[in-house]
Formats: C-alpha cells, structure tokens, sequence
C-alpha cells in the first residue's frame, strides 16, 4: 500500500487534505492524525469492517477498547444513554481536551470497538486537526494511538511513518503534539466514578466537579486473564521500546550511583545505555546517550518528552536504558504510569 502522507500548514491548500482524509474515512481507510495528546490512527467508528482494520494494522488484541473521537458534545447523545447532570458537568469542564469518558452505549455503537462491553469511551479532542477532521468528515472517528501495539505512543508524524508506513491510507503530519501522553481515561458508567488511565487532567481536578473519585487498581497492575478491560491500555505491555526499560528508584544519590554502576556493567559487556533523567542530574551521569527529560519540577515537560525519548533510544540502536522516577502529583502519575508499563511493571528500588 501506497501510504498518502500529507503535511498541515495552515493554508488554503489545507481544505484538499482534509476532504481527502475524509473520503478515506468515509470509504472504511484509515488515517492517522495529530491531537493534542498523541498521534491517533482513525477509522469510521460505525462501521464494523474499518474499525477492525485497527487491530489489524496496529496488532492489536481485538479485547482491548477503542476511543470515539467526537467533535461536539451533543454527539453524546447519539452514541450513548444514561447522560446525567454528572457527565453533563463533566463535558463542560473538561471538554474539549484531554479526557476520554466510559459511558453506556447504543446499539449503534459496534461490538467491534468496545470488545463486546455495553460501555463506549468516548473523546472530545481540543487539537484544531483532529476537530475539524471530525467535523469535515462527518462520522465519529475510532482511534487508539498510532503505533504499532506495545510500542512507544507517537508524539511526532516520523513516529507514525516509522509505523505505519505502506500500511495505512494516509498520515496526517503536523508536528508537535502539546501534552505527549494519553488522555485521562475516568469512567463515569457506574455510580462511583473511576479513574481507568492517569493522563493530563488529575483526580484532584475530578473531585472538585464530582466528589470523591476512585483509582482502579489496575492502573499499576495488569487486568486478570479472562477479564475484559474498560480502557485501552489496562491489560497489556505497553510503550516499550525494543530496548530493555530499568527504572531506578530511591534517594537521589543512591539512585545516581546505582544508574552509574549498572551502566559500567552493560558497557562492559560491549552493550549501549541510554539514561533518562532530570535537568538537575544530567550532568552526573556518563553513557552512550542520557535524554534529558526537563527539570524534575516540570511535569508537563517530562510528559512531552517521554515518548520521544523512548522512540529516539530505539533509533540510536540503545540496549538497556535506566531511568529515574518522576514526580507523580500531577500530570507525572500519567508519565510514570506509562514509564512503569514500558518497564514491564519492575522497579528497582536502591
């Protein structure tokens, strides 16, 4: 396949781009596109063959969810039921942005992409792309990120061409994305409302909308075999990049020595280290690459840099890579939480 890859400049020739993509969309193609968290691989969220075309492309298990991107909050009504004043509160905080919600669906809503659950998640993007691709299409867009599954999530278009080249229709390109890690995922189909995927919007943000908030347990575990998850990202490695993840965690010095010591060992097995650190350590360490992810007191800055600095030890063919622990008060719980995933949930603690 001949993957169309076509660049947003703000121009008039714009227009020609987007019906494009959406007379893919609406023929059952896929394209993928920037938002303002990740790059997302789209397809009509309605119609059950193009929507299993994302698995297919992605490898992706068929149990794990797909989001619906919507581009006005009166779609809500259309694909789901039991709207109350809770989610209508929500909707009107937080939307649009980065917040993906669970809520019951309609029958119109395909098996397809909710892995046989009576729960759709649904999104209202806020990136000007991923709207006015929505809008101009004139379907609801099935995304999930677009990567290939349980690699590192795409901030940039060269992430998706790596991925996805010659296998998908065609690749929106419009770098960069803002925020750089998923959307908060918070499920809002039962009485208490959960908090399926940390992300940029916090749980003390939900509480002061909604009262108590409650944190699934899963998000620094795996789900069970045999359950069903709600959320993209609950049962399986995720973010990996091919090299092996080692997070360090402890005092500041220990964790200093520890990465350095570990990194002697690799190197002198001929293997090359990549470290992922804060601005304040950068200086202390010494391997093949050490990425700095800003400063340890900037949260949104180690969530723009994550995926890019997984991504980028891959293309400088890196064999183990050991990174500090983050700050988790608010958007750094989304950072670790996918930091913890690539690592295959070990922490070494020193």
């Amino acid at each position: 396949m001949d993957t169309i890859i076509a660049k947003i400049q703000n121009k008039d020739s714009d227009e020609a781009i987007y019906m494009r993509a959406a007379q893919i969309l609406k023929s059952g193609g896929l394209v993928a596109f920037p938002t303002e968290t990740v790059y997302g691989l789209g397809a009509n969220a309605l119609d059950k063959t193009a929507s299993s075309k994302i698995y297919a492309a992605k490898g992706r298990p068929s149990d794990n969810p797909l989001i619906v991107h919507i581009a006005d909050i009166a779609d809500l009504e259309k694909l789901t039921v039991g709207i109350d004043e809770r989610i209508k509160k929500v909707a009107d905080v937080f939307w649009p942005g980065p917040l993906t919600r669970i809520l019951k669906k309609k029958q119109c809503v395909p098996d397809t992409i909710t892995g046989g659950l009576d729960t759709v998640a649904i999104r209202m993007p806020s990136h000007f792309v991923a709207a006015n691709l929505i809008r101009k299409s004139k379907i609801f867009i099935a995304a999930p990120s677009a990567n290939i599954s349980g690699r590192p999530s795409p901030t940039r278009a060269k992430h998706v061409i790596e991925d996805m080249n010659g296998i998908i229709d065609m690749i929106i390109e419009y770098d960069e994305v803002d925020i750089g890690v998923e959307s908060t995922i918070i499920d809002l189909s039962a009485d208490k409302p959960m908090i399926l995927r940390p992300g940029y919007i916090t749980k003390a943000q939900f509480e002061q909308v909604l009262g108590e908030v409650f944190i699934d347990p899963a998000i620094q575990g795996n789900v069970a075999n045999g359950v069903v998850p709600k959320a993209p990202g609950m049962k399986y490695k995720h973010y990996a990049p091919k090299a092996k993840v080692n997070i360090v965690d402890g005092k500041d010095s220990d964790v200093i020595a520890a990465i350095n010591h570990f990194t002697r060992d690799k190197q002198s097995e001929g293997l090359k280290v990549g470290i992922m650190t804060c601005s304040e350590n950068r200086t202390k360490y010494k391997a093949d690459i050490v990425f700095d992810m800003g400063s340890r007191y900037d949260e949104a800055s180690n969530a723009r840099n994550l995926f890019e600095a997984l991504r980028f030890f891959d293309e400088k063919k890196i064999d183990y890579v050991y990174s500090e622990s983050f700050s988790t008060n608010n958007v750094g719980a989304a950072v670790m939480n996918r930091l913890i995933k690539a690592a295959g949930h070990t922490i070494l603690y020193v």
